[in-house]
């Protein structure tokens, strides 16, 4: 038990240890990234100072402007390389996969097609045979069944219903049954 003790103390000790260098290499980077960003707006944000004059405060915005429109025409065409990078990769990733000869399945769906229709499909404006199964089937008669007659000899239902209804129905029930 000693040793597990000791075990654990160091390997908490290690923890904390580790966890103390983690968090001044932390501290360091964000230092290091607010210089970086200080040094960034030095150089490229000269501080403004504003003239007296209306003339200076007008060239002034003048040279402001054809900043904003540089800046504009750069971002402009760093998107447009940007959507030109993006579609060759995607053809390239494209001819890959033909390459690969890996195809992803569409999901399929199902369709209820008749048999014309599908020789249309296939078959194009040269089908010109219909399909129809049912027009060539022979006329069959019904032979009637006793089952039927018994059927059409009770009739219609709602009137059984209404004769055995109350008391009278129950009656003529029981007078039928002696």
């Amino acid at each position: 038990q000693k040793k597990r003790r000791a075990a654990t103390a160091r390997r908490q000790h290690l923890k904390s240890a580790m966890l103390q260098l983690a968090v001044t290499e932390i501290e360091k980077e964000t230092a290091a990234k607010e210089v970086e960003k200080q040094n960034y707006l030095a150089e490229h944000c000269p501080p403004l100072s504003l003239p007296g004059s209306m003339q200076e405060l007008q060239e002034l915005c003048k040279k402001l402007h054809a900043k904003i429109e540089s800046v504009d025409e750069e971002r402009y065409d760093t998107e447009v390389k940007l959507q030109k990078t993006n579609k060759e990769l995607e053809d390239l990733s494209q001819k890959l996969f033909d390459l690969r000869g890996k195809f992803k399945r569409p999901p399929l769906r199902r369709v209820r097609m008749s048999a014309d229709a599908m020789l249309r499909a296939l078959l194009g404006s040269k089908h010109k045979v219909c399909m129809d199964l049912r027009a060539n089937l022979k006329q069959v008669k019904k032979e009637d069944t006793e089952k039927e007659k018994d059927l059409r000899d009770v009739g219609d239902w709602r009137k059984n219903i209404e004769e055995k209804s109350g008391m009278e129905g129950r009656k003529k029930m029981f007078e039928a049954g002696e």
